[in-house]
């Protein structure tokens, strides 16, 4: 279980990168934040966002046009 929940849903580039930016500096170091978003172009985005930050992609899958991403803060 995540430590807290994103819904990015009906959100496009760049808005849930941004707004997982912002979250994740509520969440403590070695906690998770859950994304939830509808834009394809996401799944890209944030293995790009989590390569560039330095935070782990401990999770990420699709169901029925949504994509869910755990990203574990590292910093």
């Amino acid at each position: 279980m995540a430590d807290k929940t994103l819904d990015a849903k009906g959100l496009n580039c760049p808005l849930p990168i941004i707004k997982t930016k912002k979250m994740l500096k509520e969440v403590p170091s070695g906690g998770t934040l859950e994304v939830l978003a509808t834009d394809p172009g996401s799944v890209a985005d944030f293995d790009a966002f989590c390569r560039t930050t330095g935070n782990t992609m401990v999770e990420k899958s699709a169901e029925g046009g949504v994509y869910r991403f755990v990203i574990k803060n590292t910093g």
